[in-house]
This record gives C-alpha cells, structure tokens and sequence, in this order.
C-alpha cells in the first residue's frame, strides 16, 4: 500500500548514495540514522532542501538526516522503498568496508545502536514510573495496592531486567548470536546469582578504596565479585561488554566446529567460556570502571557550594549542542550506571530544564514574527520541545535563526545550574519534557522535594530564554524554509510517462556520475527492451542532437524532460539511430520520436542504460520516480510535484 512518505523515501535513498552505499541504517526520536560506506557519494545539499527533511547532520559516524516526530513512519517506508531488511528500529544491510573511525565515533556509534531500538520502550516504562510515583504521592494509589503492583511490573521491570534486553541488543550491534547475548544475561540477573550477596561474606578485597567488594561465592577457587550494588539487576556496561566479547567466541568456534554439531556445539562452548568470564573478568572491570567515573562526577557535584552548580551550568548551556550533533547518547548510559549503583541519578538532571528553554525561545518567536511560513514551523515545534523533543524547533526555527539558539542555551544554562546546586535527583529515565516531571518524584519515600526543585529551573530557563529571544529576534534574518520555498517555480504538478518499454534502475546505479550524483536532475533509467522512444507528454522538442542519441522536450505544463539512449552512446556518431521528429516541433503523448538499434549499440561496446530525466528539478518540492521494476511505453514513470 503505497505511503504519503514514498517520494520523500525515494529522495533520501537516492541522495544518500543508493543502496549500494548503506551499511545500515537505524531511527531515533527525530532522526535517520545511516552508516555510509561512502559519505561522498551523498548528496547533502539536495537533502537539505527537500521539503520534509529539516536537516541533515554529518557526527559519530553517522549520517543523520532529521525528520521530525514522524520519523518511524519516514523510517518504515524507506525500508519498504529500498527494500533493506531489518527490525522496526534498526537494520544492518550489508558488511561493506570498514569505515575508519575515532575512538569517540566509535563509542557513540555503539551507545547509539545497543540503546537506540529500545528507546521508545524504555521511555514508557520511566513514563509509567514517574506516573505511578505521581499518584502515590498524591494519595490516588497506595504502592501496596494491586493496581500499583501490576503497573510497576513492568515499569521496573523492563530496568530490573535491562541485562537480557540489551543482551539482545547488543548481539545485533555486535553480530553475535542473539539469544547467546541474553542468555548471558539471564545468568546475569538469575535469582540465585541476585541472591548471592543476602549471604554470609567469604571476604573483603579492595578495602580503604571505593573498589572495596565483599565476595560470597567461588568458581573453582576464584572469588566471585560483585559489583557495588550487590548485582547486576539494571546494570549496563558488563552485558554490553560481555556480548563484544563472545561475538569473538562465537566467531571462532564458527570457524573450526564443524557444520554437523555447530548448532548447538557453538552456543555451548560459547556460553560455558563467556559466563564465568563475565562473573570473574568482565563485571568486575566493569563494576571499577563505572566506580572510578561515578566518584568523579560525585566529586565534581560534592565541591562545597559551587560543584552543583558549575556541572548544572556547563551541562545545561551545551546539552542542545550534544543534541545537535547526536552527542549526547555519550552521557545517557552515565544515569543508567547511577540507577543501578545507587537507584537514583544526578548528572544528568540538569538537562531538563534545556528542552523548555529551547520551546519558549520558539514561542517568544512565534509572537514576535510576521512570517507566515515561520509560523506554521514554529508552532507544531513548540509543542513537540514541551514535551522534550526539540530537533524541529533547533533545526527548523532557532538553529537557523542562531540568536535565538545562543538565548535559549543561556536560558538552559541558568536553569541547569540552579538544578545542579540544588542537587535535584531523578529516580526514573524515560519521560521527556512534561512527561518527566513524575521521574523526580522519590518512589521510595515519595518526596517531591527534586520535583519543585526541577520545576523552578525550568520555569527559570524558560522566563530567561523567551524574555532574551523576544528582545533580540528580528524578522529580517534569513530564514531556512523561505530559501527553500524560493526554489519553488510556477511549473505545475505532471506525470511523465515511460517513453519505452524496459526494466527500471535507480539512477544512483548509472555509471555516469553526471547522471548518478543528480546534477542533471532527478529521475530514473530505463533499460530498454525494445529499441523505440515514444513521447512521455505532450509539448515541444527543445533540443533534438544530430547523433540521434539524446533529446529533450518541455511538455505543456513546463516540465524539461531529457531522454538519453545509453552511456557514451554519442561517440557512434548517431549510426543505430533513427530520428522520428525534428527540435522545434510540438508532440504529442505517445507521438514516436526515436528509433534505436539495441544489439548494434551493444555489440559496440556500450551499455543501453538509458536516463529519463527531469532537468528542472529545482522547480518542484519532489521528483517521484516509479516503484515498479519493469514499464510499458505510456505507464506512469515519474510524478513531479
């Protein structure tokens, strides 16, 4: 069933490379995620100029082009379009080569693939969380009641049991078998492993140091330490570590065990070496390396009255930055560390005063503006920032606009600091904007004192940011979406038939770099099946070459198609060709204009591929090629818009 995002998937497909060039590709909140074997080969001007892309974003070794809250919707057609196979959220298409790199990139992208799939997910069960916390705190539930219990099952479950989960995904990142990558995280949250630390301790290593860990049990011999919290419900670095780990395991038994037994004989061998490993090896490297980061930043925040404060300060000033760039996964699996060590997190509480700021700077422009088209952007992006999801405001309205971007970073600096000084404590991750208040609700002892407390930042950073971006916005910057509009013509919308029977091929798949990067235009090609070009609509010859190879016509409606027969073709001094109508001359839909011989060009040595394309592409908001793989003369082939 065709999608009111088919042309717009076929623009992105095509203007990131085709195909051939996607390594993977995978979605967040706002985002398409794309690896690319060759960022070159994009075209990231035309993308940033097609109508229902607001921007495209070169980080961490991705190629982000933003959609807006609909993505999923974008994502799901692309994958359908371009026919790549993969889960809901993300798909890996193809090995390719390897792209060099940094270190930092690397980290992001991992972060990014392991927690992007579950993001939604995770969001609703901090959202039933912090709702829950909300009603007992305001005397609806009781947390002993059924109703509580059932809803916070899954609420707490999903982070009591985030090892099995991230085992899962994790294995996709890591091309491991999944199931392997939960099952070793099944031993990880096992109850009689949970249970370890209610027992009598064996002994003590580390004392006098924060890796001091008291140890209950042995494998042959060797203590089992666990980690600070006394296990490993919630946490996130060890499973993810675990799964690098045993998808090299894997690979080498694959190599050396034979086909016959290596169904089950792998995962054995595999499991037997990885889970001990994980328990004597990983997890507590693990557990010292997170222990050594939370003493930092607990460091950081415990400086006498100004810790908080300088940390809320910095973070809320450059968290749309991090936004921007997709930066900001690097600090996310920071809290998850805190929400498992400690049941609560810190570090990254000052944030959420910056979606806020980022809405009101939109909403002091949407009063202060006279731009209709600023309007119509701004407004639906004020009420996606309030409830956390900022990419249209940034891209489409502030970012564009850069003073009200700079305002709107001040007004979160301020808020966050006031966050940060406070010490203010989320007790959940999940909600967004409004949607997150509850998770600064103490589930425990239901005390709202981090709620109020987030609350006045953020009415702070919000005063500060729309009093900053009224004062300073002026209606004569440029903005974004005029430019684009401009590149408008008066043309109107056409469908443009197939001027001869053949295959389709994707013109990113031309070997003629004129025709494949788009500078000719948008369009598709045609292999031909029979040697005869028919007029795709009705109009005038404008240009007719003498060789015979190559013409263009301007149909009624204004739209200049260009037909070209085969590539190089014009070096055969037009012999297989045979003109049917002259340049100057008014055709017909469906009028012959060409005759060619298919096997004479072949025989020659030249390939038959042969481009339709629409050379004033720049008129028109979207250029649809055809989704089917083989046309007749006068079948729909392309629709301008």
């Amino acid at each position: 069933m065709a999608s009111k995002y088919d042309g717009l998937a076929r623009i992105i497909i095509q203007n990131v490379g085709g195909k051939s060039n996607v390594i993977s590709i995978s979605h967040c909140i706002t985002r398409l995620r794309f690896k690319l074997k060759d960022e070159s080969k994009a075209n990231t001007d035309i993308l940033k100029s097609t109508d229902g892309i607001v921007t495209v974003i070169q980080s961490g070794g991705q190629y982000q082009v933003v959609i807006g809250n609909h993505v999923p919707d974008v994502y799901d057609t692309v994958m359908e379009i371009g026919h790549f196979n993969g889960s809901s959220e993300s798909s890996e298409v193809d090995d390719g080569p390897k792209v060099k790199m940094s270190a930092g990139a690397v980290l992001i992208d991992v972060i990014s693939g392991v927690f992007q799939p579950i993001l939604g997910v995770l969001c609703a069960a901090g959202i039933i969380k912090g709702i829950l916390a909300l009603l007992v705190f305001l005397k609806v539930l009781t947390d002993t009641s059924g109703t509580y219990t059932t809803l916070y099952a899954v609420a707490d479950g999903f982070f009591y049991f985030l090892p099995i989960i991230l085992g899962y995904t994790a294995s996709e990142k890591f091309k491991c078998n999944k199931f392997i990558g939960m099952a070793i995280g099944c031993a990880m949250v096992y109850p009689a492993i949970v249970g370890l630390s209610t027992g009598k301790a064996l002994g003590t290593l580390f004392a006098g140091t924060i890796f001091k860990t008291s140890f209950y049990s042995k494998f042959l011999g060797i203590p089992v330490l666990l980690p600070t919290s006394g296990n490993y419900t919630s946490s996130v670095v060890p499973i993810v570590l675990a799964v690098f780990f045993a998808a090299k395991v894997e690979k080498f038994w694959k190599k050396i065990i034979p086909d016959v037994i290596k169904l089950f004989i792998v995962p054995t061998l595999t499991l037997t070496i990885m889970v001990p490993a994980t328990f004597l090896i990983i997890g507590p490297i693990s557990s010292a390396l997170c222990s050594i980061i939370g003493a930092f930043f607990t460091g950081v925040y415990g400086i006498p009255v100004v810790g908080g404060l300088i940390a809320g300060l910095v973070l809320g000033a450059v968290w749309q930055v991090l936004v921007i760039f997709g930066l900001h996964w690097g600090i996310i699996p920071l809290a998850l560390i805190n929400f498992a060590n400690l049941k609560y997190d810190f570090i990254l509480s000052p944030y959420f005063a910056a979606s806020f700021a980022q809405s009101m700077a939109v909403l002091a422009i949407i009063i202060r503006t006279k731009n209709k088209k600023l309007k119509e952007i701004a407004i639906p992006a004020f009420i996606s920032g309030m409830f956390g999801v900022t990419e249209p405001a940034i891209y489409g309205v502030t970012l564009p606009k850069k003073k009200p971007f700079v305002m709107s970073c001040i007004g979160a600096s301020i808020g966050g600091g006031i966050i940060g000084l406070m010490g203010v404590r989320s007790y959940a991750l999940g909600g967004l904007g409004l949607f997150g208040l509850p998770n600064y609700i103490n589930n425990q002892t239901h005390s709202a004192y981090s709620m109020y407390w987030v609350v006045i930042g953020s009415v702070v950073a919000m005063a500060v940011s729309f009093i900053l971006t009224f004062i300073t916005f002026r209606d004569d910057e440029p903005v974004k979406t005029e430019t684009k509009e401009g590149k408008k013509g008066t043309a109107k919308n056409e469908t443009i038939a197939s001027p001869m029977n053949g295959s389709i091929k994707q013109i990113t798949e031309i070997s003629d770099k004129a025709f494949s990067s788009g500078a000719m235009g948008m369009g598709v090609a045609i292999v031909p099946s029979e040697g005869k070009v028919y007029s795709p609509v009705s109009g005038t010859i404008t240009t007719f070459f003498k060789t015979g190879h190559a013409l263009g016509i301007t149909s009624d409606n204004g739209v200049e198609v260009l037909i070209h027969i085969g590539m190089d073709t014009v070096k055969l001094d037009g012999k297989g060709f045979t003109k049917r109508t002259e340049e100057g001359a008014h055709v017909k839909k469906g009028d012959l204009l060409l005759e060619f011989d298919i096997e004479m060009i072949k025989a020659a040595g030249y390939s038959v591929d042969s481009p339709i394309i629409i050379t004033n592409t720049d008129d028109y908001m979207d250029v649809v090629p055809t989704d089917a793989l083989f046309v007749n003369t006068g079948d729909e082939l392309i629709t301008v818009l």
